[in-house]
């Protein structure tokens, strides 16, 4: 089955570069550093350490806090750190350049995931969320290298795509040391799959353990001063195509009501940063970017946000906050940030990506589901007229975030717990 798998792996990677290239249409670091996604890059400075595996920039975010532990407890052990995208890579970079070495994770071929292990020779693998890889599970099964996937989710949309691959998924699923799940769901999810119930512990979602500097508010006190504290403003973080028109569709109208209000857009990736301007500019509404420097003219009525690494400390200093990814088929972003911070969240229709946890948030009264454009412009209607009701979701998402902390801990036990085994 393995030999099959291979195969087919093989025959797809013309696809999986065509789509690389697609993707660098927009984005010109898809087209840079392919050599690392067949493992061909020089050995880091250090090895025999630990390799974390996260996708993508949200990834990233929600491993941040656990690899810092991991930094911190670990510090004999180098660490490595690889994604999938340039976003997380630039994420990677931003957080950890000093401390960890970074590098694309090889394409699932045989021969580059054996390079790969040839030239990290790590004593540990954890893999963020979900992301199965057969050969590399089982090229690191052969090394005798453990493999924990922490904070393992499978949502809603993936289940059926991976009951269909189970034939390749059950066999590297049983050579997983360790497996920390987020919810019971996603247990039995995994064990349907093939994983052994005995190696499978439901930790919680690390997402929970949001990673708040202690400076976040006196970051966002100059940005929330340079658009004017008299302003209500209206964030839409982690947008999509589909979220901005919905957003704009219902933000116009609002300014008869509230003409000192802002919207800052904030796009999920840097190659959208132009075209989000050009539909809040189609819309008819006053433009400026954040590459233009922090402060907006008083006249801006849209303030996009094209940069990287900022959401949280602009989060921090807007008074709504809805959450992309939910509008269209993405199946939502982390609403848990601005709700870490006391910012009332509306969502969209679309959120089976964090299904328990926008369930959650709604049923806590931290959120508001809307379902198309007029249902937002209501919902921020109502918001931007009531500030004890934003104090109040504000209030109660700051509780429902501390009361699911503990993750973090449960994960760094579950890791504990394998390298111990593997050193004795």
């Amino acid at each position: 089955m393995r030999k099959l798998y291979s195969l087919l792996i093989y025959l797809l990677t013309p696809l999986a570069l065509l789509h690389l290239a697609f993707r660098g249409l927009r984005n010109r670091d898809y087209l840079r550093r392919w050599s690392e996604r067949f493992a061909f890059f020089d050995s880091p400075p250090a090895v025999g350490g630990m390799v974390v595996h996260a996708a993508s920039m949200g990834e990233v975010n929600a491993a941040s806090a656990l690899i810092r532990k991991l930094l911190d407890r670990y510090p004999e052990y180098p660490l490595c750190i690889t994604t999938l995208t340039p976003t997380g890579s630039d994420r990677v970079r931003a957080l950890f350049s000093d401390r960890a070495f970074h590098v694309y994770a090889p394409l699932d071929l045989p021969g580059a995931v054996r390079r790969f292990f040839d030239r990290t020779r790590p004593r540990l693998l954890v893999i963020m969320e979900t992301e199965i890889w057969p050969n590399f599970f089982f090229e690191a099964a052969s090394q005798g290298i453990p493999v924990v996937i922490a904070n393992a989710r499978i949502s809603d949309n993936s289940i059926g795509a991976y009951r269909r691959l189970v034939q390749f998924i059950r066999p590297a699923l049983k050579r997983v040391s360790q497996i920390g799940a987020q919810s019971r769901m996603d247990a039995e999810r995994l064990v349907e799959l093939g994983a052994e119930s005995s190696r499978i512990s439901i930790t919680g979602n690390l997402k929970f353990d949001v990673d708040l500097p202690l400076s976040l508010l006196e970051q966002a006190e100059p940005i929330r001063l340079a658009w004017g504290t008299d302003r209500l403003v209206l964030l839409a973080g982690s947008t999509h195509e589909a979220d901005e028109a919905a957003v704009l569709k219902a933000f116009k109208p609002l300014l008869a009501e509230f003409p000192t209000a802002l919207l800052v857009l904030v796009p999920r990736h840097p190659e959208r940063f132009g075209r989000a301007a050009q539909l809040a500019r189609s819309a008819g509404l006053k433009v400026s970017l954040r590459s233009e420097g922090i402060n907006c003219p008083r006249n801006t009525q849209c303030f996009v946000l094209d940069s990287m690494g900022e959401l949280m400390r602009y989060y921090a200093a807007c008074d709504v906050a809805f959450v992309g990814g939910s509008m269209g088929r993405v199946g939502g972003q982390n609403m848990l940030e601005p709700a870490a911070m006391g910012k009332p969240v509306i969502v969209g229709p679309n959120t089976f990506n964090f299904k328990e946890i926008s369930e959650q948030l709604i049923d806590c009264g931290a959120s508001i589901r809307i379902q198309d454009a007029d249902e937002l412009r209501m919902a921020v209607d109502r918001l931007f007229n009531d500030p004890e009701l934003r104090d109040q979701m504000g209030q109660a998402g700051m509780n429902l975030v501390q009361s699911g902390q503990g993750a973090l801990q449960r994960t760094l036990d579950l890791i504990d717990g394998v390298l111990t085994e593997a050193v004795d």
